[in-house]
């Protein structure tokens, strides 16, 4: 194998690809990235076995061949290449001899015989996807994800096809985020997209697989590209830009969780978002540590909300706000944390709390700017804590 690349292409593809190798493996060969040289392309290949990922990136080819290399040396090595130089490789046995202007290296690698195959697709594609949509998607919607393996169906995304739309939801038993996107949103393979539907209602994303795209896609790609997804075989696989990545899916029935997000709503406050996740975090300081719990006392006659703490340890603390309020007057306790996190990830100036009473699930919602409508698309649902 001998092959000449540029250090910019080739440092990013060993970044992306390292990230998927595990931290435990039981295969030693799976600590490896493999190395492919084929005509007019260098293939950079991980596998962790639950997920894959294979980068193509141009380079000039004066011999085919291949070797895997250790991840975390040949990680190390390259993300120290300065200079910007053109990187030329040459494998001599099992060694693979680097040179990057003044910088050379010789490391020891391994047959690539043991490596085991990265699975390919078969079918076309189903939708596609922008990264500036995919991005949106993950910051929502990840944060309800549940983080034990006592419930695998719940340590992933669960998307769901509709004949109009397909929406992505997650939950952990204690909030729930669900954010849907109209057909028209995503780049439909018309030709497949009914078919697959009229037999697949729903797929189950593992957790691992979506933070490792969202790293990929957050590292210099243009909002606008596309991500085309492929689905089979209790397989996906993601395409961008020269980067294919394959993953499991989860086998399982995700929960019915329609029935918990309510339809109608008793009380709606309406405010700056600012306002009350700075109150919020004020009151974290405060917070018990161990209930975390933050009481919300919403009188709608005055306008005002109080969000109190009070915590054994540390003291008591009480901050009003004065949001737009409509329906009854409530006295709401909640997690902290659980609270916050659904207000982090609303991505409009102002929001919108909905309640129907302490003891039944609140919803948040983005609002427009005329302040009387909320965006279609998105809901945080969080359970109050009941005394």
């Amino acid at each position: 194998m001998k092959l000449t690349c540029t250090q910019e292409n080739f440092k990013k593809a060993i970044n992306n690809a390292e990230h998927i190798v595990s931290k435990q493996n039981t295969l030693p060969i799976l600590n490896n990235i493999l190395l492919e040289a084929e005509k007019g392309f260098l293939n950079i290949i991980a596998t962790n076995l639950e997920i894959g990922i294979k980068i193509k990136i141009g380079a000039k080819v004066e011999k085919e061949g291949s070797i895997a290399i250790p991840a975390k040396l040949l990680g190390n090595f390259s993300t120290n290449l300065i200079g910007g130089e053109n990187i030329d490789i040459e494998v001599d046995g099992y060694n693979l001899k680097i040179k990057n202007g003044l910088t050379k290296a010789n490391i020891k690698g391994f047959s690539s015989d043991e490596f085991p195959l990265i699975p390919q697709k078969n079918t076309d594609f189903v939708f596609g996807i922008s990264v500036l949509k995919l991005k949106d998607i993950f910051n929502k919607i990840i944060v309800s994800v549940a983080h034990n393996d006592a419930r695998q169906e719940l340590s992933g995304v669960n998307v769901v096809f509709f004949a109009d739309k397909i929406a992505f939801a997650a939950t952990d038993g204690f909030r729930l985020s669900e954010r849907f996107l109209m057909l028209k949103e995503f780049n439909i393979n018309d030709n497949y997209y009914a078919d697959f539907f009229a037999k697949n209602s729903n797929i189950i994303i593992p957790l691992n697989t979506l933070l490792e795209l969202n790293k990929i896609i957050s590292n210099g790609f243009e909002n606008n590209v596309l991500v085309n997804v492929f689905i089979e075989d209790g397989q996906i696989f993601f395409e961008l830009d020269g980067i294919k990545i394959v993953s499991r899916l989860i086998n399982g029935k995700y929960p019915e969780y329609k029935h918990i997000m309510p339809e109608k709503y008793k009380t709606t406050i309406i405010g700056e978002k600012k306002i009350l996740q700075n109150a919020l975090k004020m009151a974290s300081v405060f917070a018990d540590g161990k209930s975390r719990e933050v009481v919300l006392k919403i009188d709608t006659q005055a306008m005002t909300v109080f969000i109190d703490t009070i915590s054994a340890e540390t003291g008591e603390n009480s901050t009003e706000v004065k949001f737009e309020a409509h329906g009854e007057s409530q006295n709401i306790v909640f997690n902290l944390k659980y609270l916050l996190d659904g207000i982090n990830v609303i991505a409009t100036e102002n929001l919108a709390l909905l309640a129907n009473s302490d003891s039944s699930p609140v919803a948040l919602k983005e609002v427009l700017p005329d302040k009387k409508s909320f965006v279609d698309g998105f809901t945080y649902i969080v359970m109050p804590i009941k005394n």
